[in-house]
């Protein structure tokens, strides 16, 4: 089966309003820009997010946030992006955050087909007691708070119940992707893109370099093409505009990066 799509934005059409996403990347590395580029273009809102962190240096999912297109956000990391902050702390933003761990296990357990499981991440906390502020009043009140979640003991340790997480959609970027779907990620981007798209209900790939069926070794898939439903081949210019986000020189600025 021939999943490609032509553009980005034919491939993110049938996105609605409101939809729920998981959209892969780790800090800059592995975020599909297109995909997220092509729903600011169309002019999605309403959207609720499951990410390791939404959007840096004016790019990735920041531009969505910027536009007021994010409604809800789960994920881990706020990091330095102020807008976030900001939204978040004015109660425009409704904000789930979770342990790194915890994030990733609920995205694959999701995509596997399992409704929830058990952790020691975050017992003896808000994590598991309730109370951490998912939402603010906009005067430093707390409108919405996280509920308690079910804590059980197996052989005398406290485990929290987690739920799995399930979307309506997936984005997501590999190094090099097949007409069917296969994927192979670079280094840091496989850390949330494999996740993210094994929890969409409908995943859709941005590509770096589009190859035929048979040209990825079955040993070096890291996502089969049974979780990818669409496919877009990124231009030259797409694949190689890659940011970074803190850059780091010797002294004097005459050493390496």
């Amino acid at each position: 089966m021939d999943k490609v799509v032509a553009t980005a934005l034919g491939a993110v059409a049938d996105v609605p309003d409101g939809a729920t996403l998981a959209v892969g990347g780790f800090g800059l590395s592995g975020v599909p820009t297109a995909l997220i580029d092509a729903l600011y273009e169309r002019g999605v809102s309403g959207l609720g997010v499951v990410s390791n962190n939404c959007g840096a240096m004016e790019s990735g999912l920041a531009v969505l946030l910027a536009a007021g297109r994010i409604a809800r956000v789960t994920g881990s990391y706020i990091g330095a992006n102020k807008e976030f902050a900001r939204q978040y702390l004015a109660g425009e933003l409704e904000v789930e955050m979770i342990p790194q761990g915890t994030l990733a296990e609920r995205l694959r357990a999701g995509g596997a087909g399992i409704p929830a499981f058990y952790t020691p991440a975050g017992v003896g906390t808000q994590v598991a007691d309730g109370g951490l502020p998912w939402r603010y009043d906009g005067s430093g009140g707390v409108a919405l708070a996280s509920p308690p979640k079910e804590v059980r003991e197996f052989d005398g340790t406290e485990y929290v119940l987690e739920r799995g997480i399930r979307t309506d959609f997936a984005l997501v970027r590999a190094a090099k992707g097949d007409r069917h779907g296969n994927l192979v990620f670079n280094k840091s981007a496989r850390n949330f893109n494999p996740l993210a798209a094994m929890a969409g209900r409908i995943t859709i790939a941005e590509v770096e370099e589009l190859v035929e069926p048979g040209a990825i070794d079955p040993d070096a898939v890291h996502l089969p093409g049974v979780f990818v439903q669409r496919v877009v081949a990124l231009t030259p210019e797409q694949a190689g505009a890659k940011r970074i986000e803190k850059r780091t020189v010797t002294a004097g600025g005459t050493g390496g990066v």
